[in-house]
């Protein structure tokens, strides 16, 4: 019997009905002592996962890494995004690196990213 190429072996595959794949895929596992569906699971996991982690991140951490050389303005800045007062803003920009907001949604922390660099701090949103 000649060696099927994947192409060949794929043309064979799309002439199945879903009950005749299933069918294979059960022989196909029993005959090799594998399971189609772990690979798979896994791969969808991995997807899922990873879809999981984009939809997820609705909520992100502005950080406050250096105030820079207008260190006045990016405590008033850091007053303007936050409740604090004059004291604790300081705290934060003298503390640096700190957060700023957290969990925040993506609009409030690019806001808050763009306002401190603005004052010329420099920023990462985790």
């Amino acid at each position: 019997m000649a060696k099927l190429t994947t192409d060949e072996l794929l043309d064979q595959f799309a002439g199945l009905t879903l009950v005749e794949l299933s069918e294979f895929v059960k022989a196909f596992e029993e005959k090799f002592e594998v399971t189609a569906a772990a690979p798979v699971a896994v791969a969808g996991a991995g997807g899922a996962g990873a879809a999981e982690e984009v939809e997820e991140k609705d909520s992100f951490d502005v950080i406050l890494e250096a105030a820079g050389d207008k260190k006045i303005q990016v405590i008033k800045v850091v007053r303007e995004l936050t409740s604090l007062g004059l004291g604790e803003a300081k705290a934060v920009v003298d503390g640096a690196p700190k957060a700023v907001l957290e969990g925040a949604n993506k609009e409030t922390a690019d806001k808050a990213k763009e306002a401190l660099e603005a004052a010329g701090a420099s920023v990462t949103l985790k």
